[in-house]
């Protein structure tokens, strides 16, 4: 049985720990990169038991993010669509997740959280990578709120309750070695620029469920815990909402059916299938299920490739760097 208080650590549970690795940290490129276009239609990458899996430990909210790109402003009310098209894109959820990937890299040892001043060394790190990275790529897609943050030369943050905390924050689960820690770094991310308390919430859910799917615990545990921790109500079904749901930037309203939809998931295909059917802000749902998804299932060699020939070089630069020291 899981205790809603966890203290199972990654090395207690044979999970991946923080490298020592020397790998370079390549330093982002001063100008913004664009992907490559046209791009073939994919109409399904068909996954089962026997697909070969990656585990780049990132990978997957820029996948979800990747696939929901074309359905956010078309959404679609079923399972049965393309995974790709020739216009599916990265948009600011993978740019941002990025982004806090980098935040992370370049250091051996995440300081520890439980003092002052090492609680806005982080904070700064996750400022300064999330506004360089947005100035880098300026049109991918940001809230006017976040955009105007993001050019800001003494950035506060806004009391936001949007999903955007919860779209970026998965790099965080695959650095943590226990999930009070994880929830610790999900929150400081999120404080640089969603300090509403729902805004929080929704990054410490979503990366609990991340952290708590990688250390191996079942579907039961993870409601468990996301109802008893942070009180969202996951008693739902994606099949029962879908007709009803409509565009939401909450994180009240992303956060749980994005997880309901790993909860009822059998792959890492079924999970994406299942929250993008349900519409609404389809590239951010995408990239929060995916992200949790990843965690339990892997992702299937050829989605993961698909994905990789969407986002520039310098993005999958520090992709590769992250998954490189972060096994």
């Amino acid at each position: 049985m899981l205790n809603t208080q966890i203290t199972k650590t990654a090395q207690e549970s044979g999970g991946a720990t923080q490298s020592s690795s020397e790998a370079s940290r390549e330093t982002m490129r001063a100008t913004q990169g664009s992907p490559e276009a046209p791009r073939k239609t994919v109409i399904a990458i068909q996954e089962n038991s026997e697909t070969p899996r990656t585990h780049c430990n990132m990978l997957g909210a820029i996948v979800g993010d990747v696939v929901g790109s074309v359905y956010e402003w078309n959404n679609i009310k079923t399972t049965e669509f393309p995974l790709f098209q020739r216009e599916s894109s990265y948009t600011d959820d993978s740019v941002m997740t990025i982004a806090v990937a980098h935040a992370l890299l370049g250091r051996e040892d995440v300081p520890s959280r439980d003092t002052l001043p090492n609680r806005n060394m982080l904070q700064r790190a996750f400022t300064s990578s999330m506004q360089s990275f947005g100035r880098h790529y300026p049109g991918a897609g940001y809230g006017s709120r976040f955009y105007d943050w993001v050019f800001n030369l003494a950035p506060e943050p806004y009391n936001s309750w949007g999903n955007g905390s919860a779209m970026r924050v998965s790099p965080v689960a695959w650095v943590a070695n226990s999930v009070e820690e994880c929830e610790q770094l999900a929150m400081e991310s999120a404080l640089v620029t969603h300090n509403h308390p729902e805004g929080v919430k929704g990054a410490q859910a979503t990366a609990a469920c991340i952290f708590l799917a990688r250390m191996g615990y079942d579907n039961v545990e993870i409601r468990r815990y996301v109802e008893e921790n942070h009180g969202y109500d996951l008693d739902f079904s994606i099949d029962s909402i879908r007709k009803g749901y409509n565009y939401d930037i909450s994180c009240q309203g992303s956060v749980p059916p994005s997880i309901v939809a790993f909860l009822e998931s059998n792959s890492f295909e079924d999970a994406l299938r299942r929250i993008i059917s349900i519409g609404g802000d389809s590239d951010t749902l995408g990239a929060i299920t995916a992200s949790i998804a990843q965690a339990r299932y892997g992702i299937p060699a050829g989605i993961a490739a698909e994905t990789r020939t969407r986002l520039p070089q310098d993005l999958l630069e520090v992709v590769d760097c992250f998954c490189g020291i972060y096994l």
